[in-house]
C-alpha cells in the first residue's frame, strides 16, 4: 500500500494515501450533508484529512471530479453488462435496453446525490459542463452497437449511420434523465416504461417502420407528462 511521508516534525506515523474512490466518496457526502458545493480544494481536503496534493493526483478541480462521477455511472454500467453471459447474446435493441435499465439502476441508487448536481445549474441538461464526457462514452457505446450489426450486412444502403444513431441515443438519454428526474412512481416503474418504449421507437425509426411506436410513445408521454 503507497504511503505519504508526514512533514510534521511531532509526528513521525505514517498515514495511508487517499484513493481516488475515497476522495470520490467524500465529496459526494459533503454536497449531500451539507446541500453546499466545496469553494477551496485546500479546505476541503484538510477536513477529509487528505493531503492536497493527492486531490490533484486524480482531479484537476471540482469541476472535473464531478465529471469524473458520471463517467464511473457509466462504467459501473458497462463492467456489470460484461459480466452477464446472456448481455453477450442478446440483439442491439435488447443490449441497449440493458444498458439503460442497469443506467437507471445506477443513478436511482445514488438519487439524492444526481437530482441536486442536476439542478446545480439553471440550463438544459444537454449544456452540462459535467455531462461532456458522459456524451462521449454513451456515443462510442451506440456507435459499437450499429458497428456490429453493420457487420452483417454486405450492401452498404442497408448499413445503419454510427453517427445519426449515436447523436440519437444521447438525445434519448437525455429524455430519459428528464422523465426520470420527475418520475413519482412506486419503483419508477413509469421510467421503466419510458426506457421500453423510447428504445423500440428508436429501433422501429431505423428499420423503417417507425408510425405504431412513434404514435405509442406519443400517448405515453401525453398520459404522464408532469402536473
Amino acid at each position: 500500500m503507497a504511503t505519504v511521508k508526514n512533514t510534521s516534525k511531532k509526528s513521525t506515523t505514517k498515514t495511508k494515501k487517499a484513493t481516488r474512490d475515497a476522495i470520490v466518496s467524500a465529496y459526494m457526502d459533503y454536497v449531500l450533508m451539507t446541500e453546499t458545493y466545496p469553494k477551496s480544494v485546500y479546505k476541503f481536503c484538510k477536513e477529509h484529512k487528505f493531503e492536497e496534493q493527492e486531490f490533484y493526483e486524480h482531479f484537476a478541480s471540482f469541476k472535473n471530479l464531478e465529471t469524473s462521477i458520471w463517467s464511473d455511472f457509466y462504467s459501473l454500467t458497462i463492467t456489470l453488462l460484461h459480466k452477464s453471459e446472456d448481455y453477450q447474446q442478446y440483439a442491439n435493441r435488447e443490449k441497449l435496453l440493458t444498458f439503460y435499465y442497469t443506467f437507471f439502476e445506477m443513478l436511482t441508487a445514488n438519487r439524492s446525490y444526481v437530482l441536486m448536481v442536476l439542478s446545480k445549474y439553471e440550463m438544459p441538461l444537454k449544456n452540462l459542463e459535467q455531462l461532456k464526457q458522459l456524451r462521449q462514452d454513451v456515443k462510442e457505446f451506440a456507435k459499437g452497437l450499429i458497428s456490429d450489426a453493420n457487420e452483417g450486412k454486405k450492401i452498404k444502403a442497408l448499413q445503419k449511420n454510427e453517427m445519426v444513431f449515436s447523436e440519437a441515443t444521447w438525445v434519448q438519454l437525455l429524455f430519459l434523465m428528464k422523465f426520470w428526474k420527475e418520475d413519482n412512481s412506486p419503483g419508477f416503474e413509469k421510467t421503466d416504461m419510458a426506457i421500453e418504449k423510447s428504445v423500440n421507437t428508436v429501433f422501429d425509426v431505423f428499420d423503417n417502420t417507425p408510425l405504431e411506436s412513434i404514435i405509442d410513445l406519443g400517448k405515453f408521454l401525453w398520459q404522464n407528462k408532469p402536473a
